[in-house]
């Protein structure tokens, strides 16, 4: 066998995909030996670099390895961003390997299905409301407080500070807009934004406090800890992984129940397929395709590249717009028209792979679906009660205001 540390890792990490493993199960060392024809050396050494990223724990008074995430840390697995460099990238994308384990994937859902019932059924009973404010807003802020498991009192303002950093141009959001104000004392801060000199602040002080309860739960432990080299990620690395859990993770998701919600009202046709449950596998990315809600990222050539008879240069910035991607004739049947079955369904709201690939996507997918699938449990209808009022934004696509009236079932 070439490399018995990588074989033990490829089983390991397939016994997790498969849901052959779930949270606190014990390694079985000996299965692995004989199964894999190796020795206990390179089986302990590949467990170390497992537990290094993560992903086990040595439990002494067993005197074995365990596979070790809880909800709230698999939560925060798939919430990390693509956007972290070096360290910390790697760091993301080996804990991701646990992202399809069916006993998690059970219980990530139990969970979210439980938020859903408890916002749905507040917010239904009024009749006529914001739909943003009340359902789409609430379901992501939720579950960022299971992500970085601050206190519940607490979550209102960090979405606050979110909504002042995606939606620095709008001045609903931020008292410091972007584009009428000067920025140059905020260059360094995420977004140049007032807002992520707060969440800086805000962060040292939970990690302080958990740090002075021995609190060492949840992903916020789990990323500050050393990797197989030794290395950490730096102050500013964790600082800037904080801000983009409390933004990107909460106002995409956010925007994307929005505009399904906003495509209920005006197809009322998608409302009796949700219901009939035909198209739960596919309605969630034809509604984040729908939304787009990252209009554009920019992004640095690397080489030459000819592309539709131009010529982009090495070095070249090139604005990469999802929002225009996905509504592609050439690539979208009736681009235009919300089609809950459509596949394949090649969206780019996710990026298209790579080291910035959205690590958040499959708990995306899961949000959207679940939401969906008791919203159509509940109403007959669901109708504008007003105009959809849209971000000031060319950087995030969102509805700020959906006012709507539902009848209930």
């Amino acid at each position: 066998m070439n490399n018995p540390q990588k074989s033990v890792t490829e089983t390991i990490l397939h016994q997790i995909d498969t849901g052959a493993l779930s949270p606190g199960d014990i390694i079985d060392e000996d299965a692995l030996i004989e199964t894999l024809g190796i020795s206990r050396t390179p089986l302990r050494e590949a467990l170390i670099k497992l537990e290094a990223h993560g992903l086990i724990l040595r439990q002494p008074r067993k005197g074995a390895y365990v596979f070790r995430p809880t909800i709230e840390e698999f939560l925060g697995i798939l919430e990390i961003h693509a956007g972290l460099e070096g360290q910390a990238a790697g760091l993301a994308a080996r804990r991701l390997s646990a992202a399809s384990g069916k006993a998690l994937e059970a219980a990530v859902a139990a969970c979210i299905r439980s938020l859903c019932v408890d916002i749905l059924d507040s917010a239904l009973q009024a009749g006529t409301f914001d739909a943003t404010k009340m359902i789409a807003r609430e379901l992501p802020m939720r579950m960022l407080g299971r992500i970085l498991g601050t206190p519940e009192e607490d979550l209102p303002w960090l979405v606050d500070k979110g909504d002042a950093l995606m939606a620095n141009t709008d001045p609903d959001f931020t008292d410091h807009v972007m584009d009428k104000l000067e920025t140059d004392e905020y260059r360094l801060m995420p977004f140049n934004s007032p807002a992520g000199a707060e969440l800086y602040k805000y962060a040292d002080t939970l990690m302080e406090r958990k740090a002075a309860a021995g609190d060492t739960s949840g992903i916020l432990h789990m990323i500050r800890q050393p990797g197989p080299d030794g290395k950490c990620i730096n102050e500013r690395e964790f600082k800037n992984f904080f801000c983009l859990l409390v933004a990107a993770g909460n106002d995409t998701t956010r925007y994307s129940l929005a505009a399904g919600m906003h495509a209920l009202c005006h197809q009322p046709e998608l409302l009796g397929q949700i219901k009939e449950g035909s198209v739960l596998d596919t309605a969630p990315d034809e509604i984040i395709r729908w939304a787009s809600p990252a209009s554009y990222f920019r992004r640095t050539a690397t080489r030459d590249f000819d592309m539709h008879g131009n010529t982009i240069k090495a070095g070249d910035k090139v604005a990469y717009w999802f929002i225009s991607g996905n509504r592609d004739e050439t690539a979208f049947d009736d681009p235009f028209r919300v089609d809950l079955a459509r596949t394949p369904n090649k969206h780019l709201s996710f990026g298209q792979g790579g080291p910035h690939v959205c690590l958040g996507m499959w708990l995306a997918r899961l949000e959207v679906r679940i939401l969906f699938q008791e919203l159509a449990k509940r109403i007959k209808s669901i109708e504008p009660a007003g105009e959809a009022k849209f971000l000031r934004s060319n950087f995030v696509s969102g509805i700020k205001n959906l006012p709507v009236t539902v009848q209930l079932t």
